[in-house]
């Protein structure tokens, strides 16, 4: 029986730090890591985002380069990936105000509707589907907020931070996006007949 193959643990705050500190004094190979432990995130960040396959490409290469060039401007006030995540989100903002200026829509995100027969499998997909509607009604802003919670952990300070805004403001979304979510999905649940 083969042996799964394990991913190198998730590096520390420390060894992150150096590794930014040796992308600020022009490490190509410093850089390379970093994109290549920060591309799968911000890839599942900005695509939940923006819903837009063809923007999260766009984005994580002006986040990227906005890494490279302001590396050294971190200061170490905060976490490597809450710096990471805040560029990332200012750039995925600047990105959909550009597309709406344009009047381009930006298509939803299309979860896989192919699938086995099983009843489980066949619920969380209908489950995935019916949450990928009701975070579609959200603002990017209010989905910026549930997934940097749900979705990577942050506590509301760290949103925060990221997004720039008061500690209120984050919280304010939070409880609106709530709202919003919890009446979405009331309206895509079906009745049951006979019960």
């Amino acid at each position: 029986m083969p042996v799964p193959s394990r991913q190198p643990p998730p590096p520390s705050r420390a060894e992150e730090r150096a590794l930014l500190e040796r992308v600020a004094a022009g490490d190509g190979d410093a850089f390379a890591g970093l994109y290549d432990l920060y591309h799968p995130r911000l890839v599942r960040y900005l695509y939940r985002l923006t819903r837009s396959a063809e923007l999260v490409d766009e984005v994580v290469n002006d986040v990227m380069m906005a890494v490279w060039h302001g590396a050294g401007g971190f200061r170490g006030h905060s976490r490597v990936s809450t710096w990471v995540l805040g560029i990332a989100y200012r750039q995925a903002m600047k990105a959909l105000g550009r597309r709406k200026r344009r009047g381009v829509s930006v298509e939803p995100a299309q979860l896989d509707r192919a699938g086995g027969g099983e009843d489980r499998a066949m619920q969380s997909r209908e489950l995935r589907l019916t949450l990928d509607a009701a975070l579609g009604e959200l603002s990017p802003d209010q989905r910026a907020v549930v997934e940097l919670t749900y979705y990577h952990g942050y506590s509301y300070p760290e949103i925060a931070e990221i997004m720039e805004i008061p500690l209120g403001t984050v919280k304010t979304r939070m409880f609106h996006a709530r709202k919003l979510l919890r009446a979405a999905l009331r309206r895509a649940e079906r009745p049951v007949r006979g019960l």
